[in-house]
């Protein structure tokens, strides 16, 4: 039976506050509330709630029949909370429908996966955690910032212990196989990998609300159609976007919850159904490797790393940044760790982007992606200087690891007790 899987991610950008190079060393504090807590209720207000409304209607119209996946960065968690904690709220009542299962994905949103396997693991394992602590189930699909993924990064996943991992069905990579089947992990085949149509998740989240689109307007019946024209044995289709393309991206005034709540019922009409990605994982085979040598995303024409990565402004804060990033893990300054979680956003480097997309790009309080670059390398300075304050450059390379020996002995030590205390517990019970 042919299936959808809706996947929707949830992450908000910190906004850094203009920050000039004589202040470093004396200004440790680098954000821009009044930005942030304006955009978050913004994007609540005209997205997050109404279309986490919609989703809940959905599930409750067509008695369970729709199923829906999201992951949340901890950057958005820890904003939620604290701005907008009406989100929280609806992301409970969603979660209590026991038909929406929630991903992992590294807690900042950043690029650690392509700068520091110890620091990817850490992120990721720090969010899982967060998320069983909040929503009471451990994830057991991932998916990394944008989509990322690598075989390496891949390998890596399943290590972690995750079963399913999402990613972009990008031309290069899949060539003539399909994007509707269930694949593995080039080097781990028990990782079982969800390919994302990105033209079915693009006619709703770029185009829905385009006139001069050909197929303008978009109606349910229409989209299932098209799902339904498929060949028969293409059964898995994956509809991955950003939930804020449902009111911000698409605007209430295009309709989009109203196409939204009418797909199920168009669904069911059809023999369509919905599924999860750990139902989908679970239930289905994969047909094949996908080999994938060089990281993939599901940003711009080329589907790469280009977007934060494709000049030298970006590289050179990049290899700046984690340059540092064994000291900051031996850190246990609450203040460091969050400002690196912070700095480590993948829209910091967005900001710097010099290609031409054809697509404006969102620089928030900056001018030019050069303006990006400075700023952020004059915060990225103090930070350093704090960093070193604490574990100076000097420190030779065998005192760093031995501490950074004696830190992961620490951890081990405390996961293995965590353990015990859980048996026990279970054994009370």
């Amino acid at each position: 039976m042919r299936t959808i899987c809706f996947y929707f991610e949830i992450h908000q950008i910190i906004h850094l506050k203009r920050y000039r190079f004589f202040e470093i060393g004396s200004d440790h504090y680098y954000y821009d509330d009044y930005a942030n807590e304006t955009t978050i209720n913004d994007v609540a207000e005209r997205s997050y709630i109404p279309a986490l409304n919609a989703l809940i209607e959905m599930v409750h119209n067509s008695n369970g029949a729709f199923k829906v996946a999201l992951s949340i960065s901890g950057v958005a968690l820890e904003q939620l909370e604290i701005h907008a904690p009406a989100v929280i709220d609806l992301l409970h009542q969603l979660n209590d429908t026991g038909n929406c299962e929630f991903l992992c994905e590294p807690y900042s949103h950043g690029l650690s996966s392509l700068g520091s396997e110890d620091c990817f693991r850490e992120e990721v394992t720090r969010q899982s955690n967060k998320i069983k602590q909040v929503f009471g189930k451990k994830p057991k699909v991932f998916r990394n910032s944008s989509l990322i993924y690598s075989d390496e990064i891949g390998a890596t996943v399943a290590s972690l212990g995750f079963k399913g991992m999402l990613t972009e069905g990008a031309k290069h990579i899949l060539g003539w196989k399909s994007p509707h089947y269930l694949y593995h992990c080039n080097m781990n085949p028990n990782l079982k990998l969800l390919i994302r149509d990105f033209k079915l998740s693009d006619d709703i989240s770029l185009r829905f609300s385009n006139s001069e689109w050909n197929e303008y307007p978009l109606f349910a019946d229409k989209y299932m159609d098209w799902v339904q024209a498929l060949p028969q044995e293409e059964q898995v289709i994956n509809i991955f976007m950003e939930l804020s393309a449902l009111g911000m991206a698409q605007p209430l005034s295009s309709n989009i919850l109203e196409f939204m709540k009418a797909l199920p019922a168009c669904a069911k009409q059809r023999g369509i159904t919905f599924s999860t990605p750990s139902e989908i994982i679970t239930k289905l085979k994969s047909v094949s490797a996908l080999d994938v040598p060089y990281p993939i995303s599901w940003t711009d024409e080329e589907r790469d790393t280009s977007a934060w990565l494709g000049n030298i402004l970006q590289k050179e804060a990049f290899n700046k940044l984690y340059s540092i990033v064994d000291r900051v893990m031996m850190a246990t300054d609450k203040r460091i760790k969050q400002d690196w979680d912070y700095l480590q956003a993948s829209n910091n480097f967005l900001f710097m982007k010099t290609k031409n997309t054809g697509i404006t790009v969102y620089r928030g309080i900056y001018d030019s992606p050069y303006d990006a670059f400075t700023n952020y390398m004059n915060i990225l300075g103090d930070f350093i200087k704090r960093v070193n304050a604490l574990y100076p450059e000097g420190l030779e390379d065998e005192e760093l690891n031995s501490l950074l020996l004696t830190i992961k002995n620490q951890d081990e030590v405390i996961a293995g007790l965590n353990k015990d205390i859980e048996k026990l517990r279970a054994k009370k019970k």
